[in-house]
């Protein structure tokens, strides 16, 4: 549903008519100068050939120190999503299940799903926080248990997962035996502190990416940090897909990372404004909703609503929002992406609320 909303906006914007776009997590923000810059002056020193399906040694190298791990752990993929395919591709080709904490990111359910996995939800609610439950989740791992995938930050409610519950969710993973995959695109720029898989256990898998960090979503450019062996098969399935992510971006990435900390910064201070503009329009009405802890989301929850005939009409109005059928069972839910400006957040909030039943 997620794609078919995007595909109707895009087809009245093309027919002229104005659309403020809450229903996708791409930052209005340009990329910043610098990395541009740094991609057009590779190009010009003709670093547009065939490369490492790896990745640059320098970017793993920059990233390895990082996250304080050996550059042989670091493979550079075409964004996060790729990653992620890749890694499930691996582990589930053969059969097997995967647990996935809702409300989740469709692309997690939609990749699963194209293998033939059987996936086990592990439902949360706004009531309990969207804390995670932990004694529910060990229950759904059996022997035939290849993956737990968390996203944290997550999306769509942009809440952080506690620490002690994301160390419980690690012990149990370790004692059965089960890899965790964590979904961490949108730390870096929470507004909370948020703890890595890593800080925990080097032997679970962290994905990230440059697409929200620093508005570079278009270049599909992203990271995994895994065991070498399973680096070893990854570089292997590029070498008959994709080749390599190109060098120049690849350039451009590192030197998002020169400038990382002014960045970051800047982009968390943008959207730390935007969620309390978002919250403070929200409290004053009937939705229930919690206050986001990381970019870009709010998830509002409207007692009866039919969030999918309500995204379809909204259209009309010139709102895009993603129903909350998307992430999951969640059809009285749906999400607003604060990636637009303030004015346009103000407007289409406005609409949402004149619209609502």
């Amino acid at each position: 549903m997620l794609y078919e909303i995007s595909e109707k906006a895009i087809q009245l914007v093309n027919e002229g008519k104005k659309m403020i776009k809450f229903n996708m997590g791409d930052p209005d923000q340009p990329t910043p100068n610098e990395i541009v810059e740094a991609a057009l002056e590779a190009m010009k020193q003709g670093k547009t050939k065939y490369a490492s399906s790896v990745g640059e040694k320098g970017l793993r190298e920059e990233l390895a120190s990082i996250h304080n791990v050996s550059a042989g752990n670091v493979m550079i993929t075409a964004g996060s999503k790729w990653a992620i395919f890749s890694l499930m591709f691996l582990l589930l080709k053969k059969g097997g299940n995967v647990i996935i904490p809702t409300p989740h990111w469709t692309s997690y359910e939609l990749i699963a799903k194209s293998f033939g996995a059987e996936m086990r939800f592990l439902r949360t609610d706004i009531d309990s926080g969207w804390k995670i439950d932990v004694e529910k989740l060990g229950n759904l791992i059996d022997q035939k248990t290849r993956l737990i995938v968390l996203n944290n930050p997550n999306n769509p409610t942009s809440k952080v997962i506690d620490e002690k519950v994301l160390e419980e969710i690690v012990q149990i993973a370790n004692n059965k035996g089960v890899t965790i995959l964590s979904d961490e695109v949108y730390s870096d720029i929470s507004f909370v502190k948020t703890k890595s898989i890593l800080d925990f256990d080097d032997k679970h898998v962290l994905v990230k990416s440059f697409s929200k960090t620093f508005a570079m979503t278009g270049w599909r450019i992203g990271y995994i940090i895994v065991e070498k062996e399973l680096v070893e098969k990854m570089m292997k399935l590029n070498q008959i897909t994709l080749t390599n992510v190109p060098v120049f971006i690849q350039i451009a990435a590192l030197k998002a990372l020169e400038l990382r900390k002014e960045i970051v910064d800047k982009i968390r201070e943008d959207y730390r404004r935007r969620a309390d503009l978002a919250c403070k329009i929200l409290s004053k009405t009937k939705m229930k909703f919690s206050r986001p802890d990381a970019p870009f989301y709010v998830f509002p929850k409207y007692d009866n609503l039919d969030s999918e005939s309500f995204a379809l009409n909204l259209l009309d109005d010139g709102v895009a929002i993603a129903p909350g059928t998307t992430f999951g069972d969640y059809r009285e839910y749906f999400r607003i992406a604060l990636t637009v400006p303030d004015e346009e957040i103000e407007l289409g909030l406005k609409k949402i609320c004149e619209a609502l039943p």
